[in-house]
């Protein structure tokens, strides 16, 4: 039956890049599933030295890629499904990708971004030996519902695992909490507060409460959102004493750096990518590597040439200008996307690509949760600002109300001649912003009229 499952799987991927329906990273997982419900399980055995497996709201493609880059430097092989491809089909594509015709799969370690709301099913099947939790943040609530409806589907899953490692961002409560709802082994990372970075606007806070007894949670600072240095004076949880602590944490350039200290080593972390959100992610991925045994200053190595996922402040150059694409789904990474704006010294123009597809989430009222008022004081340095995707209206009309002046925002409903406004527009800089559907098709025609930098960014056939 596995044979069966794996064979037609292989003839649908053939069939669908035939026919240009689809980049196959999810079709073989589905009609392999169908066949052959346990393939999955099947498949995740036959890792050599185990499997990880990476979720939260925000930073899970980067912060896989990153480990798998980091593994791949060290020597092992290593399977991941670093297309973004998150969902219980397009994890099991990944193995399906790797197996040879008899099923058999040749890797050290798998490597596994799941989206939350699939953690369970796939968590269940694969029985990870760990699990990397980067934040919560709330996403698309048509889907997943509440925060707290999100968070619960992840701890109820980790209570049914026996034996398996945590790797936990310290500085959430959200995620922190998972150690005591577990009861299992974790190793904690965490950035100092105060870093040398600007932090601008009403951040969106989700943690007021403590996650274990209800009562208000004291902060004595904030990096973003909710993760800072957080205690709970009435059952004393607090912000866990992080195993790998970064400090001195601030831009540099094009470079974003930092120092790690972990057990007696201080190891100096520098990284291609900008906004503190990166860095999180990369003391993440070194955090779980240096716990898997990969040697510490290896691991920090590998990543200075990172090349970031499609959409994930990825470069181009314009006719010598500098364009900047990020995708954008939620509040708080839309803040840290206006942060990284308002960081810019430079006239700039901006693009914003809003789709309210299935993948993005029917709902958009959370843009109203985004803190665009920030531009109203500092409208003199931005050219104009260009609406674009199914929500262009919406978006022009969320601008307005946050104070930006009307005749800087335009509306194109035409992707294409909307990116020519933008790039070519006075600004030194250009940022594009883009939800998941829109962020594919504004990075194939961007492609085709600026160049990219420093490294092609890795290809990401789908953004699910």
């Amino acid at each position: 039956m596995v044979l069966l499952a794996l064979w037609t799987a292989r003839a649908a991927q053939r069939l669908s890049l035939t026919l240009g329906k689809g980049k196959g990273s999810s079709l073989p997982g589905m009609v392999a599933l169908k066949i052959y419900p346990g393939i999955l399980r099947w498949f995740a055995g036959q890792s050599r030295l185990g499997t990880v497996m990476v979720t939260g709201t925000n930073g899970k493609t980067t912060t896989n890629n990153m480990l798998a880059q980091i593994i791949s430097s060290s020597g092992y092989k290593v399977l991941v499904n670093s297309e973004g491809a998150n969902l219980i089909t397009g994890v099991t594509t990944a193995f399906i990708r790797s197996a040879n015709l008899w099923g058999k799969i040749d890797c050290d370690y798998a490597v596994l971004e799941v989206d939350e709301a699939a953690f369970p099913a796939v968590a269940a099947r694969v029985h990870p030996d760990t699990v990397v939790v980067t934040n919560f943040f709330r996403d698309q609530l048509d889907r997943y519902g509440e925060l707290d409806t999100t968070v619960g589907m992840v701890a109820r899953a980790l209570n049914n695992l026996h034996g398996t490692r945590l790797i936990l961002n310290a500085d959430d409560p959200l995620v922190a909490q998972l150690k005591q709802k577990s009861g299992l082994e974790a190793q904690y990372f965490g950035l100092d507060t105060g870093l040398e970075t600007t932090q601008v606007g009403a951040e969106t806070r989700e943690a007021k409460f403590c996650p274990l007894c209800g009562a208000l949670l004291n902060y004595k600072a904030y990096n973003y959102s909710q993760l800072g240095d957080f205690k709970c004076h009435e059952c004393g949880f607090e912000r866990p004493q992080p195993h790998f602590r970064a400090h001195s944490v601030r831009q540099a350039g094009d470079l974003f750096q930092g120092e790690i200290n972990w057990q007696v080593k201080n190891l100096e972390l520098k990284i291609p990518a900008r906004g503190v959100y990166n860095f999180y992610n990369a003391l993440a991925a070194v955090s779980t590597a240096i716990t898997l045994n990969v040697d510490p200053d290896t691991a920090v190595r590998a990543l200075v040439s990172y090349a970031p996922a499609v959409g994930r402040m990825d470069r181009f150059d314009y006719q010598g200008k500098p364009v900047l694409l990020n995708l954008v789904k939620n509040p708080t990474g839309f803040n840290q996307a206006l942060a990284a704006l308002l960081n810019q010294d430079t006239l700039q123009d901006v693009l914003v690509a809003i789709n309210d597809n299935a993948a993005d989430g029917r709902d958009i009222s959370w843009l109203w949760d985004v803190d665009f008022e920030v531009l109203e004081e500092n409208q003199l340095r931005f050219n104009k600002f260009i609406c674009t995707g199914k929500r262009a209206s919406e978006m022009a009309v969320r601008l307005k109300y946050a104070g930006v002046a009307a005749e800087k925002i335009s509306i194109y409903n035409n992707t294409e001649r909307a990116i020519d406004a933008a790039i070519s527009g006075g600004g030194k800089m250009t940022f594009l912003l883009a939800t998941y559907t829109a962020l594919w098709p504004v990075e194939a025609t961007l492609a085709k009229k600026a160049k990219r930098v420093e490294g092609d960014a890795q290809s990401m056939p789908s953004v699910s």
